[in-house]
């Protein structure tokens, strides 16, 4: 049943249709709907699917075009390759679906001796059919089929993919029919899942809601918009509500969320990622570290005396728009390249989360220390207790970032401190969990077949205890698959990426470009805060790792050349939107603006230099030394 696993499954499919090479059932139309199907003629789950698929043929008729691609699994299903040749060879002779069905309708094992009365059943040349079925034209077909499925993240038989968009639905007849018949509900559905998939995506909603922010705070519509973002919401009991702007609840409330996520990915990155070795981790950290203090050091160097408070605005790098370049220019980038810049873009997230709490407090009350510290004891009490349901570590941080907000820290912060909380759980045996799914499935059609017999043709199973009964054992075995941190990390996710971010995004790049460039420091914040990005936040991410991987305590990261790592360090001066708040945090309202208009500049800046440094094709591959 499973293939060989790849990371980074993709939803669209890769390789076109081609009715020169691939099998067509149906003829395209502009009215027709077309499944391509990644299968193994002797996986069960494939047998099991094709009645399904029949029946949906007859219901539709020419508007459905199926489209069969070979992925075999030889180590589950010994002889699939021989069968998957045999229809090979059958295509060269014209008569692929013929043996497709005759595959198909036999039960396995399926012999070689079995091939050939299928190749006579259905009239094609014995002789050239044997010649063919152990020739290198099959074989290269078969192998060109199962890589083409591997590189477009098919990892199981059957694999689903309709009108180019990998279906992850499940298989009776009535979802598939509904996906099937694209109503205009599975049409946004596939079309927001596909969107979200792109690597860019991301980027470019928080660039959409940057720029609108920018648009409102600088167009008649500034009034209107500002007068939102300082209204105050209050919740809790009347008198003693929590009183916070809106702009507030963005920054410190819903950010908390997305800081839950980037705590959620360093754990992982920690256990079994980019960081599960010391001498791995410690390069990102090192040029994260590196990445901070240069450029607040060039900062500095243009600012003295009230102006240097911002020293921290060109520290952050933006992880959402940074990968998101490199996701652009594709293969041009190695992966070892990706996995480096997502592990030093997580840890320069947390360096600025407590940056922020730390030096940019808003005011200090140490009599809710203690609610801090019981709060925490109580999540590492969970814990440790191994509690899997969700809903009490939501209680504790909820309470956790009360306390800290009572205390002065920024709130957000709990949102990582949660994230180190929430119970992981050793990966699951498949075999118990695929018994338990098969029994309640099994039961399911048992009771569907009794009740024919008894001559109800149509029977509703709905309200018997065996449907109750089966839900909950398949419920139970899902559930087993993910920990409590990863149903968090895939529920939050979405929210995160699409509404969280770019409401904050919306409520922090709102900035008036009408501002005073006459101040006595607005020359030097700005001035110091492009320098940071550009020179200072590169500078510090190539002598820290030059150094580390120098004196043998780090290792460079694989398949990298020496321009590519540059232009990766370029990239990080691509800052993020909490940049934004330190630049409000740091200086009154004139002197922010000039700030937050330095962040624009320094970014684009930067990430056009990184892109530059990035885009030819041809690249030494020297090993990162410096």
């Amino acid at each position: 049943m499973a293939g060989d696993e790849i990371p980074g499954a993709r939803l669209r499919l890769l390789r076109p249709l081609d009715p020169t090479r691939d099998h067509f059932r149906g003829r395209p139309g502009e009215d027709s709907v077309e499944v391509v199907g990644y299968q193994d003629f002797l996986c069960p789950y494939c047998r099991r699917l094709r009645q399904v698929l029949k029946r949906l043929r007859e219901r539709l008729g020419d508007r459905l075009v199926y489209v069969y691609r070979q992925f075999p699994n030889e180590r589950a299903n010994p002889g699939a390759d021989l069968a998957a040749r045999a229809s090979e060879a059958a295509a060269l002779q014209g008569r692929f679906f013929e043996m497709h069905d005759r595959l198909f309708d036999h039960q396995p094992p399926i012999g070689r001796d079995d091939l050939v009365d299928f190749a006579r059943t259905i009239g094609i040349d014995v002789a050239g059919f044997v010649r063919d079925l152990d020739g290198d034209q099959t074989r290269a077909r078969v192998d060109e089929d199962l890589a083409d499925g591997r590189r477009n993240g098919v990892t199981a038989t059957p694999t689903l993919f309709i009108d180019g968009i990998r279906y992850d639905g499940a298989w009776d007849f009535d979802s598939l029919l509904e996906a099937l018949e694209r109503p205009i509900a599975a049409r946004v559905h596939r079309t927001a899942r596909v969107f979200a998939s792109l690597p860019t995506s991301t980027g470019l909603v928080l660039l959409g809601t940057a720029l609108l922010a920018l648009v409102c705070a600088n167009t008649p519509l500034a009034p209107t918009y500002q007068r939102f973002m300082n209204t105050q919401v209050g919740v809790g009991p009347s008198g003693s509500a929590l009183l916070l702007t809106v702009r507030e609840w963005f920054s410190e409330g819903l950010l908390a969320v997305f800081f839950l996520l980037v705590g959620l990915e360093i754990r992982r990155e920690m256990t079994g990622g980019a960081l599960a070795s010391w001498r791995a981790a410690l390069l990102p950290i090192l040029a994260a570290a590196g990445g901070v203090v240069a450029p607040a050091l060039v900062y500095l160097l243009f600012n003295r005396g009230p102006a240097s408070r911002g020293w921290s605005i060109p520290t952050a790098t933006d992880v959402a728009f940074t990968l998101a370049l490199l996701a652009v220019l594709g293969s041009k980038v190695p992966v070892g390249l990706r996995v480096f810049v997502a592990a030093f873009a997580v840890v320069d997230d947390i360096l600025s989360v407590f940056t922020l709490a730390i030096f940019y407090p808003r005011s200090f009350a140490p009599s809710y220390t203690g609610a801090v510290i019981g709060s925490l004891l109580v999540l590492v009490a969970f814990n440790r207790a191994r509690v899997y349901a969700i809903w009490p570590y939501v209680v504790a941080g909820v309470t956790l970032w009360l306390s800290l907000h009572a205390v002065g820290i920024d709130a957000a912060l709990a949102g990582v401190l949660l994230a180190m909380c929430l119970p992981s759980r050793p990966s699951p045996a498949a075999a118990p969990l695929l018994a338990q799914a098969a029994t309640a499935l099994a039961a399911l059609e048992h009771a569907e077949r009794q009740a024919k017999t008894e001559g109800r043709h149509h029977p509703n199973l709905e309200g018997e205890p065996v449907w109750e009964w089966a839900a909950r054992n398949l419920s139970a075995a899902s559930e087993r698959l993910l920990s409590p941190a990863e149903r968090v990390e895939r529920a939050v996710s979405p929210w995160s990426a699409f509404v969280i971010l770019p409401l904050f995004a919306f409520s922090a790049t709102g900035v008036g470009l009408t501002f005073e460039l006459s101040s006595h420091d607005a020359g030097s914040i700005f001035a110091g805060t492009v320098a940071g990005l550009v020179i200072g936040k590169p500078l510090g991410i190539l002598l820290a790792s030059g150094l580390a991987i120098g004196a043998g305590l780090a290792l460079p990261p694989a398949g990298v050349a020496r321009r590519q790592f540059v232009a990766a360090a370029c990239l990080g001066g691509v800052s993020d939107t909490l940049a934004l708040v330190m630049a409000d945090r740091a200086f009154s309202p004139t002197d922010a603006g000039v700030a937050k208009l330095a962040v624009f500049t320094g970014s684009l800046i930067a990430g056009a230099l990184g892109t530059i440094l990035l885009l030819p094709r041809a690249v030494a591959a020297t090993p990162t030394r410096s």
